[in-house]
């Protein structure tokens, strides 16, 4: 069964595909927009200011979280601003301002645990180099043989997150783990491929790497044989990266580039996680009490000092 496209739909995917969006936020832009066409029940073409504006209202009495509200009228913005020429109704969106939350972090005892109770070597390299390097699961499972360049030392993260390249470190010890899974990892897809562009993760399907939700379903299971109770996904591997980093005094701008954040501010957010750094500042109420017990009591009958 062909399933048929509207004339309007085609053409917002066309200004996408024109202005390279990846897949994934293509995907999320018409999902948005279908979303508000089911709530008016005609075609975005026809859209008041008015129904923007009920749109809104209904996103928020819907209990939706603030980031999927945003991320929905962001792709109602592109439909407007973009494909429909209406910016009379692009003016009409706004975003809500989300709650600034702690990233979630491990302790390194509790990594070196983890790390130990790794089912297989390839559970053990994945959790690893996403601690070890700062990567994204979806980095991770995406590297090819050609990215990792040992004689200099490191790892090269293609087209990642905001279609940027950068370098991360390789470990001598990353690096013999990555050696040894190569002589281990499936061959099956390998067959006219040249080296430098197989991936080290394959998926089961030709072409295809691991998926990300094989790494997450990897990463809960060794979570729960290393007895680790908190509440922690994949991505606290790369919080607890730059936190540990942060805490050894690695200067600030060095984890942003290996982190790939185009703001500072992104990262100095690890400076409220860094709780071996906190815990080292010396409070104000410290010398006071130091100077107190400093000072002798004044034995009896003699006059005090």
């Amino acid at each position: 069964m062909t399933m048929t496209i509207s004339p309007l739909r085609q053409r917002m995917i066309e200004d996408m595909t024109g202005r390279k969006l990846s897949t994934a936020t293509q995907k999320n832009y018409i999902r948005s927009c279908r979303r508000f066409a089911a709530f008016l029940g005609r075609s975005p073409e026809s859209a008041t200011t008015e129904d923007v504006r009920r749109f809104q209202l209904h996103l928020a009495q819907s209990g939706m979280s603030h980031s999927n509200r945003n991320r929905t009228m962001t792709g109602l913005r592109f439909l407007f601003r973009v494909t429909l020429r209406r910016l009379d109704l692009a003016n009409e969106i706004y975003h809500v301002r989300q709650p600034q939350r702690l990233p979630q972090v491990m302790s390194p005892r509790e990594i070196e645990r983890l790390l130990a109770m790794a089912g297989s070597l390839k559970t053990r390299v994945l959790l690893s180099l996403s601690y070890g390097c700062g990567l994204r699961i979806g980095e991770v499972v995406r590297l090819k043989a050609g990215h990792i360049d040992g004689a200099q030392g490191i790892i090269r993260i293609v087209q990642s997150k905001g279609r940027k390249d950068r370098h991360v470190m390789l470990s001598d010890d990353m690096l013999a783990l990555l050696r040894q899974w190569w002589r281990a990892r499936p061959t099956r897809h390998d067959a006219g491929v040249p080296p430098t562009d197989r991936w080290l993760f394959p998926g089961r399907i030709a072409g295809r790497h691991t998926t990300t939700r094989q790494v997450s379903r990897l990463f809960h299971e060794t979570v729960e044989a290393a007895g680790i109770t908190k509440h922690v996904t994949p991505h606290c591997l790369r919080h607890s990266f730059a936190t540990h980093l942060l805490e050894r005094g690695t200067d600030i701008r060095h984890i942003q580039a290996l982190l790939g954040h185009e703001k500072l501010d992104t990262t100095a957010r690890y400076t409220r996680v860094a709780t071996g750094t906190i815990a080292a500042i010396e409070s104000p109420l410290d010398p006071l009490s130091k100077t107190g017990r400093a000072k002798k009591k004044p034995k009896k009958g003699e006059p005090p000092a």
